[in-house]
């Protein structure tokens, strides 16, 4: 009897080993799959979009050969979209052991290329996930900004520059109090905005001609308002 119930236990015990490896390893295939499927978003999401700034830069912003690489930029977005959706609605924001290093950021920047009612749509989402530190600040705060210039109004932490026509030539979208940015980024954990925006863009920060460029973008807005009254 004692040989019995000492093999009973035996069996019963590799039975729960071998559900517990089968779990392990269905977890780790699926970690390992969301990273090889980010992996080729991220690339079907950018190298278009650098192939596509290369061309301005050669011909000029109307050439055809860059509305030849809009088109592929725009055909790949749609598909990346439905993608990370479908990542997002199965599994919540994932960690960083199911998605990897770049995983964010590979997220975020689907996010960032769609229109504002998707950003708008997953923006709780992404909150939520920088409180439970899945996701880091300067992700959100990249929403928040271009979700703001959609919408026409200032952005908070000046992630956002737009190409102007009229100078031919891209400029920050308008900024919120430009003279408190730097207080604002450096609450949230963020380089100062000289720094952030030569590292990102080559740009050069100039806070006199960015208040100025403020003050105009809301006496504008405001005549506007007053006008459609």
């Amino acid at each position: 009897m004692k040989h019995t119930l000492l093999f009973c236990l035996l069996i019963a015990i590799s039975c729960s080993d071998n559900n517990k490896s089968k779990e392990i390893k269905k977890t780790v295939e699926k970690q390992e799959n969301l990273i090889a499927v980010l992996d080729t978003i991220w690339k079907t999401e950018q190298l278009p979009i650098r192939s596509r700034d290369s061309l301005i830069e050669l011909y000029g912003v109307n050439h055809d050969l860059v509305k030849e690489q809009n088109l592929i930029i725009d055909k790949n977005h749609a598909i990346n979209e439905e993608k990370v959706k479908t990542i997002l609605e199965k599994y919540g924001w994932p960690t960083k052991e199911m998605i990897g290093e770049q995983g964010n950021w590979t997220i975020c920047n689907v996010i960032q290329h769609s229109e504002n009612k998707v950003r708008l749509q997953y923006l709780p989402l992404m909150r939520q996930a920088v409180n439970d530190k899945k996701l880091e600040p300067r992700f959100l705060v990249r929403a928040e900004d271009r979700i703001a210039t959609e919408r026409g109004d200032l952005q908070i932490y000046g992630g956002q520059m737009k190409y102007y026509p009229e100078t031919k030539s891209f400029n920050l979208w308008p900024i919120f109090e430009p003279e408190n940015i730097d207080k604002r980024r450096t609450a949230i954990g963020l380089d100062s905005i000289a720094i952030f925006l030569k590292n990102r863009f080559d740009f050069e920060w100039n806070l006199e001609e960015q208040i100025k460029r403020s003050e105009e973008f809301i006496l504008a807005k405001e005549k506007a308002n007053k006008y459609y009254k």
